[in-house]
């Protein structure tokens, strides 16, 4: 009988099936993220996996890669279109716009799974978790402090190596406006060497051939307008403020090239890379969206943003895994079982910060002893027949040298399992 196997770009996840990519890692970016996000006074935000999938052909914008060619869309038993989400903002906005909180400030952070239909690669899935904050309802200026100011944290908390903040400003709707006639008119003549996919979108987002990974592409691009001598001079002040602000913290360098995928971006964008990716360096990127909310049929709420690829920053994260001390529970009994397990279900309630690791198996002790030290335990609780009769507990220091154990009484093991 053929064997069925996960689909392409879906992991399954769990402890060690990865060095980079294992489910212990994955939660552990997660929890940090959460204390950053938390330490930010920001709340969390849950919104549906599956949307309608004009949202997002409504906010990503129709000659985007993800609507064209990554979307998982299908048709319900009401032949509605539906979706599941390749992003998490244009959910959150939805959600602001149906719950008419649309005119409110709020300050929001979420953590979920993706989806896109892409080519598999390193730390890039067709199925992902990405992490992102939302900042609704205030103009530009503080909010883009905050971000950075974010980011910096992440990067140190997570202790990225050759992290690098890349920042640029896209200018007001009439700037852009006024850019991108002059970007059409320049590359004009050059139409019949740009790719179809590149000539749709010099028609409907002229912004996005900035982005080609064409060389001909870009080689045309050098001698043609520059966003920055477009750009208001409190554009260009921003970034420098920005950059000054946090040079001391992280390396920060302003980009007028870089541009975001989405259609719903304007104003200031960033993104996060690391050299120890390779190639595709960016696990964090993000900008400002004020457009976005009337785009959907919403009021006017001017907002910011960011999106974290969990996998990619696990893939790069320098935590430790190990500071969670272990105790083995070790039973060698098989009359009273029921009794140890009233022990160690009193433990648990006593210290939460500690992993309690029941042995469950029917082996020898030296067995069990074996399994203690693969898991790491610093201790191992041991009780059989004899010590439940004489009320006594054995415990054994595995993190000794000397491998000490000590027989103490049901009160001892008690006090001693809550100061661990």
């Amino acid at each position: 009988m053929k064997k069925i196997q996960s689909l392409s770009g879906m992991l399954d996840l769990f402890k060690n099936s990865d060095k980079h990519q294992s489910a212990e890692k994955i939660f552990k970016v997660e929890e940090l993220l959460k204390l950053s996000f938390s330490s930010f006074n920001f709340s969390e935000i849950r919104t549906p996996a599956l949307e309608e999938t004009d949202l997002f052909k409504r906010s990503a914008g129709d000659v985007s890669d993800i609507v064209n060619k990554e979307i998982y869309s299908f048709f319900d038993r009401n032949d509605k279109s539906i979706s599941l989400r390749p992003e998490g903002t244009a959910g959150v906005i939805r959600s602001m716009i149906e719950k008419k909180q649309d005119t409110l400030t709020n300050k929001f952070w979420y953590i979920g799974p993706m989806w896109r239909y892409e080519r598999p690669q390193k730390g890039r899935f067709r199925q992902f978790n990405q992490a992102g904050v939302e900042i609704l309802g205030y103009e530009e200026g503080s909010s883009e402090f905050e971000l950075i100011s974010l980011i910096c944290n992440i990067i140190k908390d997570l202790d990225v190596k050759d992290a690098k903040i890349k920042i640029n400003h896209l200018g007001d709707p009439d700037t852009k406006k006024k850019y991108c006639e002059d970007l059409v008119s320049y590359l004009t003549p050059y139409l019949e060497e740009l790719s179809e996919t590149e000539r749709e979108r010099l028609q409907k987002n002229p912004l996005k051939v900035l982005d080609s990974k064409n060389e001909r592409t870009q080689e045309i691009l050098k001698n043609g307008p520059v966003l920055k001598k477009y750009l208001p001079l409190e554009n260009i002040q921003l970034l420098n403020n920005i950059k000054e602000t946090f040079s001391e913290f992280n390396n920060i360098e302003i980009d007028y090239s870089l541009v975001r995928g989405l259609d719903y971006y304007s104003g200031f964008v960033f993104e996060a890379s690391s050299s120890n990716l390779g190639a595709q360096d960016s696990f964090l990127g993000g900008g400002r969206y004020d457009i976005l909310s009337e785009k959907l049929g919403g009021k006017n709420l001017p907002a910011i943003g960011l999106a974290i690829g969990i996998e990619r920053l696990a893939d790069i994260a320098n935590i430790d895994l190990n500071k969670t001390k272990t105790v083995s529970f070790i039973t060698i009994t098989s009359n009273l079982e029921p009794k140890a397990f009233k022990i160690a279900h009193q433990l648990r309630t006593l210290n939460k910060s500690v992993t309690l690791d029941v042995n469950l198996s029917s082996g020898s002790l030296k067995s069990k002893l074996r399994r203690a030290n693969k898991i790491g335990a610093s201790h191992a609780i041991i009780i059989g027949d004899g010590e439940l009769e004489s009320g006594s507990i054995l415990i054994k220091y595995l993190d000794d040298e000397l491998r000490s154990q000590e027989t103490v009484s049901h009160e001892e093991v008690l006090s001693f399992y809550k100061s661990l």
